[in-house]
C-alpha cells in the first residue's frame, strides 16, 4: 500500500487551479488556428485571430484568459493500492481555495437561493472512481457559466432514435447561439439515466480536441453534427460564420429499453483543463 499525504494533493490542486486558467491546451490552440484558416467570414477570422492572442497572452502573462475562471469541476481517479492519509475531498478544496486566491481567480461560487458567496470558490464539484494501481490521477476541468447555461438534458423516448438526437443537439446548439462564447466544443453523452448522461457529456469535453473517436460509428456521428452546427452560421461569438464549434465528442452507455437520455455539455473556446498524477 502506497501512501500519499493530502497536503501534497492540495499542492497539486492549486497548481493545477491556476495553470487551467491561465494556459490554454495546444489541441485548442492547434484547432483554433486551424479554422481560422477555414473560416470564410473577414469578421469571424478576426475574432479567431483575437481569440487566438488572447490566449497568447494569457500564457505570457500569466494572467487568466477569462474572467469567468469557473467553477472546479474534478475527475479523480484513487488507486486501490493508495492510502490518503486523510479527507480527499477536503484536501481538494483546501487546494482550490489556496490557488483562487494566490492565482487572483475570480471566485464565483455561491449559495443557490441566497446568492450569497462562499468567498473562496469552494466547494469544488469532484467526481471519484477506484482504478488499479497505487497512484492518484486528477483532472480538473473548470467550467465558466455562460457555457454552462447553455446546457441541456433531455429525456427522449426510444421512438426517437438517431434523428431525435441529433435534432435535440443541433436544437441544443442554435438556441444558445453566441452565449457560449463560440467555437465551442459540444459534449454529449447518450445513454445510462438522468445524471449518468451528463457526466458522460462533460467527460467527453477532456478528449483532445478533434480526436478520433475509436467507436466508427460514433466517430461518424461526431464528424456528421459537427458539419450541421458549423453549418448554422453562428460562427465566433455570435458573429456569423462557420467556426460555431471545434469539435463535437460523444460518450454512451447503455439505458433502460424505456429511456433514452441525450445530454449536451457545451463547453466555450476557453477549454481548460489540466491533470496531474501523484
Amino acid at each position: 500500500m502506497r501512501k500519499i499525504s493530502t497536503s501534497e494533493i492540495t499542492f497539486k490542486v492549486k497548481e493545477l487551479c491556476i495553470r487551467a486558467a491561465c494556459e490554454l491546451g495546444s489541441d485548442v490552440a492547434f484547432a483554433l488556428k486551424e479554422m481560422r484558416g477555414k473560416e470564410e467570414s473577414p469578421l469571424g477570422k478576426e475574432i479567431l485571430d483575437q481569440i487566438i492572442e488572447n490566449a497568447q497572452i494569457a500564457l505570457k502573462e500569466d494572467a487568466p484568459m477569462c474572467q469567468d475562471t469557473g467553477i472546479a469541476v474534478f475527475f479523480v481517479e484513487v488507486g486501490r493500492d493508495a492510502a490518503i492519509d486523510g479527507s480527499l475531498d477536503d484536501a481538494i478544496n483546501e487546494g482550490v481555495r489556496q490557488g483562487y486566491n494566490e492565482g487572483y481567480l475570480r471566485k464565483s461560487v455561491c449559495h443557490p437561493l441566497t446568492r450569497k458567496n462562499t468567498s473562496d470558490n469552494t466547494p469544488a464539484i469532484i467526481h471519484t472512481k477506484i482504478v488499479d494501481g497505487d497512484k492518484v490521477k486528477i483532472t480538473i476541468a473548470p467550467k465558466g457559466a455562460g457555457s454552462e447555461n447553455m446546457s441541456r438534458l433531455a429525456m427522449l423516448k426510444p421512438s426517437q432514435g438517431l434523428q431525435g438526437i441529433k435534432d435535440f443537439v443541433i436544437n441544443t446548439v442554435k438556441e444558445a447561439g453566441g452565449n457560449p462564447c463560440p467555437p465551442i466544443i459540444v459534449g454529449i453523452g447518450i445513454g445510462g439515466n438522468f445524471e449518468k448522461s451528463a457526466i458522460l457529456a462533460k467527460e467527453t469535453l477532456l478528449r483532445n480536441v478533434g480526436s478520433a473517436n475509436p467507436d466508427k460509428d460514433l466517430n461518424a456521428l461526431e464528424k456528421d453534427l459537427l458539419d450541421k452546427i458549423n453549418n448554422l452560421g453562428i460562427g465566433p461569438m455570435g458573429f456569423g460564420g462557420r467556426t460555431t464549434a471545434l469539435a463535437v465528442h460523444i460518450k454512451t452507455a447503455p439505458c433502460h429499453i424505456a429511456s433514452l437520455p441525450v445530454a449536451v455539455n457545451i463547453q466555450c473556446h476557453a477549454a481548460r483543463h489540466k491533470e496531474m498524477i501523484i
